[in-house]
């Protein structure tokens, strides 16, 4: 069961909008460097005004975390309910992940760069998707060592690895860049299943 912060369904435009743009500012000056005075100057608005649709920076960084959390969530869910082999999982896993990192590359950076920043009481909560999401990926690891298709290794170890590497993801990649986002996520995974299979 994933565990979900807010309903994003609910967000007013507005208000996607002014985390959109947020996550733009956050993403080039980092959380500590953004002020609220900074996103609304950046939006044409006055201070009061912003206030109306976000009450802090810490609300912005709690829905921007866990927006892509639930996504990442949902994403690895479907993978993991559908009957194909480990390896096969896998590479849809990286896709689905990769997709996300590039569809959101501001709000992804965010994510992975900045959640250490929530407040004491979303931190914890964030750690349990992390702690969801990790599962998913060893659960699949797993299979492939039960079908035989990937060697015995250090889970955890495995884990950290995969999700680290496509991580790195939101520091270079570029929408107008040499590789599409699917190219990416095949080279990859090419490169993970090198250390995983048999």
């Amino acid at each position: 069961m994933y565990l979900t912060n807010v309903s994003f369904t609910k967000m007013t435009e507005r208000k996607s909008q002014i985390i959109s743009k947020a996550a733009v500012l956050i993403k080039k000056k980092g959380f500590d460097g953004t002020s609220m005075r900074d996103l609304a100057r950046s939006l044409d608005l006055e201070a009061s005004s912003l206030y109306h649709h976000i009450k802090s920076k810490d609300e912005l960084l709690s829905h921007i975390c866990f927006e892509m959390a639930e996504a990442f969530a949902i994403g690895l869910a479907e993978v993991n309910d559908i009957y194909f082999n480990a390896e096969e999982k896998l590479r849809m896993a990286v896709q689905s992940h990769i997709g996300l990192l590039t569809q959101y590359p501001e709000k992804a950076y965010i994510f992975v760069n900045e959640w250490r920043k929530l407040n004491e009481t979303d931190l914890a909560k964030f750690v349990i998707l992390r702690g969801n999401y990790e599962r998913g990926i060893a659960e699949i690891v797993k299979n492939g060592e039960d079908e035989g298709l990937f060697n015995e290794v250090d889970r955890k170890f495995a884990v950290l690895t995969i999700l680290a590497t496509i991580n790195w993801v939101v520091e270079w990649y570029k929408a107008d860049g040499n590789m599409s986002a699917t190219e990416i996520a095949d080279k990859l995974t090419d490169f993970i299943l090198t250390g995983l299979k048999k």
